[in-house]
Order: C-alpha cells, then structure tokens, then sequence
C-alpha cells in the first residue's frame, strides 16, 4: 500500500502554518531497512489533513486554550446574530481540504442565548466549514444538549431530543460528534456511522488524577441513583476506595424533583466522593448528601464532569455547605472548565479539561486511539 493513500490531494493548497507535522504526529521513516508493515503503521500516525479549529463564540476561550495545547492557534471565524435573531458562521480563511474541529458549549452560566441558540450556532459552523471545501468536520461539544432526553419513560406522545440533534448534526454535515462522559452510551445509536462516528471521551482518569493530586481521595465513592452506580465503580476502582449507592425516588410528574434518597452500604464515619455526570438543578445530589449525613457520613465532595447548576442550585448548595459547617464536616464541589462558573465561591473547584481534549483531537487527526487515554 502506498503511503500516500488517504492524505487528500488538496491538502497542499492550504497556508504552510497548517501542513507542518502536528505535535505528537510521527513522520515517515526514510530508512530502508523498515518492513513491509511499517509503513503502513506509520500511516496511520500521520495526519489526516492540516488541523483547523473553528470557534463558537461562546466556546473562544476553550478553543484558544485546546489549540495553544496543540500547538496552533484558532482560525479566524465570526458568529454573526442579526437583530431578529438569526445568525451564521464566517469563516476569514482558508480550510479547504482541512481536517476541522468546532468548539463549542452548550451551557455558559449568565448567557442571554438559550442551549437551543447555541446549538443552531454549532450548525452554522459545521454548515461554513462545509461550503468552504473542509475535508472533514467535527464538533467537539463537551456536554451534548438533549442527552437526558434519550428515552420516553412510557410517555408515547413525547419526541426523544437525543436523535433529533443527532441528526440535525449529521445533516448539517458533521463527520464526527466528540462529548465528554455521556448521559447513556447507548446515544451512539442516534448516530448512524457512515455519516457521523460519535466519540465519548472518559474523564475517569482527568478527575482521579485531580483527587489524588489535592488530596480528595475519599473512604468510599457513592452515586445519586442505581443508574449512576457503573460510574462510581470506575471511580473507585481508580481511586481504591469502597463504594455506596443510593437509591432515587422521583416525582416524575414535576420536574427535578426527589422524594427521597435510600443508601445501600455503610458510610458511618467516612468520607464519601458522590460522583455524577450531570449536576443541574442539584436536587439529587443534595438530598444524597443528607442521606449519607443521616448514616454517619463525614466529610463530602460533589463531582460531575457537567456542572450545569442551573435554576435553584447555588441556593441549594449553599444551604448544604450552612448545614456542612454547622455539621463540622467538610463539602467541596469539583466540576470541570467545560462549563465556566463566574463568582463560583472557594469551595468550587474547576478541573482544566483542555488538555484533555486537546490530545483527543490530536489523536484523532493522526487516527490514534482515544480509548488508550483511559488506561491507568
């Protein structure tokens, strides 16, 4: 197989600034003593096309700290909204034959735009790119809209928003759908791959390291619910700590609403990591906190890769970080820098996420593997 196959020949139609190897890529060998399979080893370890990375205006500041990673910088665009509230996407140059990422946030705390605003602004982008001759288009979103909404829970008459924005994705002309630790993984059937590969990035490890490096190891790892407990196991399993679930009653006829929280295991006298994919309005994981306070629990940390807080959820964590200290106990709350909290209090903190998908991106453009990132 020649070693050229799959590098697209307009490739070098693009700036010089973008077709230099990307950092982390190996270059082909000119020694000719390698074998047979070598070369095409080395294949898939270069690029695909020159690396592009397109910013939604909402997401710039994660765009500009994932490129500086790769060792780039962002593409000129615009995100252009008229006064009646339409939009588009203009690109200042050339990505013709470019393998190009666009970076976006679905959820940005104190916005005026909606997380449906935002996602039209991803498809304008994906749509720009595409009418400007890019060779492949991907849309990193860490926290995918809709990916609660992935089932009717017995309610015939409801749509399922799952697959309607991964259509909407694969029409607007997306080769690939990147987020961070899905709602369910079973969302990879929304996507229909010969049009659009969907990839789940693991943050297991990124929040593991974060732990262990500030001294947050907990005696035992709990979920909010039954359905959460796979995601705990993996963090206790990387973390060597015991595990406690909670059972969730939920009053499905009004809306983040829980009636109560039932603990299975024995959290007396330990510190308890309760992790989460998604903390919205924070009403699961403050009454599991309470729940596990009510079995002799100590001190707490809150986790979740997707830190949305909306609605009455400070409120809410500030009461329970009033009744920790009234306790005597410890609450801290660790989220990741996909959502940015402006005036979050000290007991929040922030996990950079950017590196983390700065090499997802890097190992996709040179066809690596995304899974080996999750190996211990």
């Amino acid at each position: 197989m020649a070693i050229g196959r799959g590098v697209n020949p307009r490739s070098p139609s693009l700036p010089d600034r973008g077709s230099r190897p990307l950092a982390g890529a190996v270059e082909h060998s000119s020694d000719a003593n390698v074998s047979r399979e070598a070369p095409l080893r080395l294949q898939w370890r270069m690029q695909r096309a020159p690396l592009r990375i397109l910013a939604c205006s909402d997401a710039v500041d994660l765009a500009d700290t994932i490129a500086s990673h790769l060792g780039t910088t962002r593409t000129a665009s615009r995100e252009v909204w008229f006064a009646c509230g339409e939009a588009k996407h203009v690109i200042d140059e050339n990505i013709r034959g470019a393998d190009v990422y666009v970076i976006q946030r679905a959820i940005v705390p104190g916005s005026s735009r909606t997380v449906y605003d935002r996602f039209v602004a991803a498809l304008h982008a994906v749509d720009a790119a595409r009418c400007a001759d890019a060779d492949r288009v991907t849309v990193l979103m860490p926290y995918f809209p809709g990916s609660r909404q992935d089932k009717r829970k017995g309610h015939v008459r409801e749509g399922v928003s799952t697959g309607l924005f991964a259509r909407m994705l694969s029409t607007a002309g997306a080769s690939m759908v990147i987020t961070v630790e899905p709602h369910n993984e079973a969302m990879i059937g929304c996507f229909r791959p010969s049009e659009t590969v969907y990839e789940p990035v693991w943050n297991t490890g990124l929040l593991t390291r974060y732990f262990e490096e500030a001294g947050l190891v907990p005696d035992v790892v709990a979920s909010t619910d039954v359905g959460g407990l796979e995601m705990a196991r993996r963090f206790a399993q990387r973390l060597h700590s015991g595990l406690v679930a909670l059972s969730k009653e939920r009053d499905y006829s009004q809306t983040s609403t829980v009636i109560n929280s039932t603990v299975i295991g024995d959290p007396r006298g330990k510190s308890v990591l309760i992790i989460d994919d998604i903390v919205d309005t924070a009403g699961s994981v403050c009454s599991a906190v309470r729940s596990l306070w009510a079995e002799g629990a100590t001190d707490m940390v809150i986790a979740a890769p997707h830190m949305l807080l909306s609605g009455p959820a400070w409120e809410r964590l500030h009461a329970l970080k009033a009744d920790a200290d009234a306790r005597g106990v410890g609450l801290r709350l660790v989220g990741t820098s996909a959502i940015h909290h402006p005036g979050s209090p000290d007991w929040y903190s922030s996990v950079p996420i950017e590196p983390l998908l700065a090499d997802v991106i890097r190992r996709v453009n040179t066809r690596g593997s995304v899974r080996d990132l999750e190996r211990p």
